[in-house]
């Protein structure tokens, strides 16, 4: 693809020998692993979601480059992941896909024609057993995320180009950014200048309405850290419609740490405080991106559909296209008896 790719443009997944042949000996194009869960999109067409540029390390706290990698609408299954259930939105590297003019499929796909002697001996069978890895006496996971930081680099927040480029590659649009962008500057504010959250936490909150935007986003409870917090079961199943409680409710259920047991009310989903929304499914297990070990949950979190951060408040992931799930606890929803359909 002589041309960067940008939000919109159509792309089909190349053939499986064609991708199989770009993976190095661990499965990996730069660092980037192609997953089993992508086998089956070999060969369908799709349109650019956002164009993967940068994405976020939530080991460290901070925003990573990408070279040459977008979104499509697709995310991981992690049927060959032990059933992770955390839903990741995949990374495709440009290399596995080639640029088409619309989404009708006109003709079969056929792989590149190429000398026998060149063909690897990486296949299905070694994509399979790249997903584990041995650790001492077990094993951990690898993939995508896993493998953020092996196949990236350091994006300091200041490098101001990325925030260019998020506006040119469709990203993020002109409005969002200068929203986005004073959003940032005010809760930098607050943490820069001892005793001035308070009074930038409070005009925040009376003017943010002035930039579409929504309150302050980082929330703290008054449980002491160590203390029980409450819980709730609901027992919400896929499909079901519920309330997104209001933020003076959350904050009950938090301690001084902004947590419910453990999982942190994350400033990415405020926004959707007192939205109505359908459960996508219940989790149970997820892979630890720092261990790669799966991590099995106490209490079962739920994820909404489309309910997803939208890296607008951490300057560590400010604009992150990965759009990553949101994780809730019951405790943070209310059961929606209304059988009306939630707001496009």
């Amino acid at each position: 693809m002589a041309r960067r790719v940008k939000v919109g443009d159509w792309v089909e997944v190349r053939p499986e020998p064609e991708i199989l042949r770009t993976l190095d000996e661990n499965g990996q194009l730069d660092g980037m692993p192609f997953m089993p869960e992508m086998l089956p999109f070999c060969g369908l067409r799709f349109q650019v979601l956002k164009r993967a540029h940068k994405t976020c390390d939530g080991i460290a706290r901070q925003s990573r480059r990408l070279e040459r990698a977008v979104h499509l609408n697709i995310r991981c299954s992690g049927e060959a992941h032990g059933g992770c259930q955390a839903g990741c939105l995949l990374f495709w590297k440009e290399d596995w896909l080639r640029r088409v003019e619309s989404g009708a499929l006109t003709a079969p796909i056929a792989p590149e024609a190429v000398p026998a002697q060149s063909q690897p001996a990486f296949g299905r069978k070694e994509l399979f057993a790249a997903t584990l890895r041995r650790q001492g006496e077990s094993f951990r996971y690898v993939c995508q995320v896993t493998q953020i930081r092996p196949a990236s680099t350091l994006l300091p927040w200041w490098d101001l180009r990325q925030y260019f480029e998020d506006v040119l590659s469709g990203n993020v649009g002109m409005w969002s950014m200068i929203c986005g962008c004073a959003s940032g500057v005010c809760i930098a504010a607050s943490r820069a200048v001892t005793g001035f959250e308070r009074p930038v936490r409070w005009i925040f909150d009376r003017f943010h309405s002035l930039w579409n935007g929504h309150p302050f986003p980082y929330r703290m409870g008054k449980i002491p850290r160590g203390q029980r917090t409450p819980v709730s079961t609901l027992g919400l199943q896929c499909g079901e419609m519920v309330r997104v409680r209001s933020l003076p409710e959350i904050e009950q259920t938090l301690d001084t740490a902004g947590k419910n047991r453990g999982l942190y009310f994350d400033p990415e989903m405020v926004p959707y405080a007192n939205g109505k929304f359908r459960v996508l499914k219940r989790v149970n297990r997820i892979i630890n991106e720092k261990t790669g070990r799966m991590l099995e949950f106490k209490t079962p979190g739920i994820l909404l559909d489309s309910v997803a951060c939208q890296g607008r408040y951490s300057t560590c992931r400010m604009f992150c296209p990965k759009n990553s799930y949101a994780i809730w606890h019951e405790a943070w929803l209310d059961r929606e008896h209304s059988n009306e359909d939630p707001p496009e």
